[in-house]
């Protein structure tokens, strides 16, 4: 399932933005603003000699117009207000948004049961370690995808847009997926039945089950309609790596990638199609489901 930030630009438009107003800021607090004390004094200093001038001449003289006089010349500029008042919050969002959790919009079916469209949900950004905002690039290691993570990455063919998928394999992983069931590494997965889901956008029931995915269990939905075998897998880079069959297919997951699906198994284009995920685009872990406008009940963490 593709999907999107609010804006695809939002992490550029968002730097574009603490950068600028953070210059107008600094400029303010170190330049404009003893540009502007220097000119007042100066403008008081003029003031108060012509008062002090009328004064001996007999004259009576207003001493309240000061300070206005004063708070005309120190008053900001609209442009530089506005700039120092959006910059700590633009710049707040940026660091959050940028290190700490992101915001994202289900719009597909693909992580049905886990996931239903309209879920709004956030993503830790530091759970995989920490990355340079704008380029993606890791500069803290702090930990790695476990199979059975939900993760959101950049889609390998086109990194602009952001996808999510459950973490089905690690770096040196042998997946295997014969009739609908997969097998790490030798080892078949688990199953059991649970009642059929009924997904409310098709109106149609699908068949669900509990999957122990190496100890982390969650509910996937297949279509008895649809075959086992993958229709028209891409031209990946590595697809070497991977054979398949009227059953299936079966990878060995490179060195540094991962190999992805969606829960929602015979309605998700994933790795089986387009192949590995590098950590390179690695976005982060999705965990919580913050809103869901549609049903409110939504609200909390998954698996």
């Amino acid at each position: 399932m593709s999907f999107q930030s609010i804006l695809g630009n939002f992490a550029l438009i968002l730097f574009v933005l603490t950068l600028g107003t953070g210059v107008i800021w600094f400029l303010d607090v170190f330049v404009l603003a003893k540009k502007r004390r220097a000119a007042a004094d100066a403008a008081l200093a003029a003031y108060d000699a012509r008062n002090a001038k009328l004064a001996s001449e007999g004259i009576r003289v207003e001493e309240n117009k000061r300070a206005e006089i004063e708070a005309s010349i120190l008053r900001q500029p609209l442009w530089v207000e506005y700039s120092g008042s959006f910059f700590p919050v633009i710049a707040l969002v940026f660091f959050l948004r940028s290190f700490l959790y992101e915001p994202f919009k289900i719009p597909s079916s693909s992580m049905l049961p886990t996931l239903f469209v309209g879920d709004l949900i956030l993503v830790n950004k530091y759970t995989y370690g920490i990355r340079l905002p704008i380029l993606n690039k890791k500069v803290i290691e702090v930990g790695n995808p476990q199979r059975g993570d939900v993760m959101v990455f950049k889609y390998p063919e086109d990194p602009s847009v952001d996808y999510i998928k459950r973490v089905v394999g690690v770096p040196g992983d042998q997946v295997v997926y014969k009739n609908k069931r997969l097998i790490i590494n030798g080892n078949e997965i688990t199953y059991q039945a649970k009642p059929d889901f009924l997904d409310d956008e098709h109106l149609t029931y699908f068949k669900q089950y509990s999957e122990n995915l190496t100890g982390v269990t969650h509910s996937i939905l297949n279509d008895d309609q649809s075959p086992s075998f993958v229709r028209d897998p891409h031209n990946f880079p590595k697809r070497e790596n991977c054979t398949y069959n009227s059953d299936g297919f079966s990878c060995v997951v490179p060195e540094g990638e991962y190999f992805m699906m969606g829960d929602n198994r015979d309605n998700s284009l994933d790795s089986r199609y387009w192949g590995f995920v590098p950590d390179q685009n690695i976005v982060g872990k999705a965990f919580f489901i913050w809103m869901n406008l549609g049903n409110i009940k939504r609200v909390g963490s998954f698996k």
